[in-house]
């Protein structure tokens, strides 16, 4: 298989706030907008992509069509304790996980999204003790 795209597509109630969050909160850039569907990519050295859709929609099967449960998605940043400050002190955003130093290596939060959808904002920081070895 030769992959040509390849981004999450988050099924949800609640799309018209969900495009609004991953737009202010993340810098994601609407790239096609429907009723039903949004299509979203932030630009940047790479570009990345991630999409929204009515989970009501029938181009999801029979039996599938529920909202989201149970994603967590990982940003990776240079630096997590700006973006603790930008997102969380000055912005308001609810930490569902505080800011906090891990020994398997990192140093991280999360937040989540309308749907509940967990967002892992990470930075790499080198791991201790057993995790170093690995």
């Amino acid at each position: 298989m030769r992959l040509t795209s390849f981004y999450p597509v988050i099924c949800t109630a609640q799309l018209k706030e969900s495009h609004a969050f991953y737009a202010e909160w993340f810098g994601f850039e609407t790239t096609f907008e429907a009723d039903w569907y949004v299509s979203l990519r932030r630009l940047g050295p790479l570009a990345y992509e991630l999409a929204l859709l009515d989970h009501t929609h029938p181009t999801i099967p029979d039996g599938f069509r529920k909202p989201v449960r149970g994603l967590l998605l990982n940003f990776e940043v240079s630096d997590v304790d700006a973006e603790w400050h930008r997102l969380v002190v000055e912005g308001g955003l609810r930490a569902e996980l505080d800011l906090r130093r891990e020994d398997f290596g990192q140093r991280h939060f999360i937040v989540a999204d309308p749907n509940g959808v967990l967002i892992d904002v990470i930075t790499p920081i080198e791991p201790t003790g057993e995790y170093a070895d690995r």
